[in-house]
């Protein structure tokens, strides 16, 4: 399981990298920009989501060792 969020933490760190290549910083909000800056906070969102994930999957194995 930790190989596997570790792939998909950098997947999203990828998209984040090419999302940025595509913004235009003139015009942030306008045209293809505007798809860039939904892809990178969707995608911060997702490293977010998977960084919390690895932390309760740490807790759980640690609750399970106390028993």
């Amino acid at each position: 399981m930790k190989i596997f969020t570790n792939i998909l933490v950098f997947l999203a760190l990828a998209l984040i990298i090419f999302n940025i290549t595509l913004l235009d910083f003139n015009h942030p909000f306008q045209g293809d920009s505007a798809v860039a800056s939904i892809g990178i906070a969707a995608s911060f969102c997702a490293v977010l989501i998977l960084l919390i994930f690895r932390m309760s999957k740490k807790i759980e194995e640690k609750m399970n060792d106390k028993l």
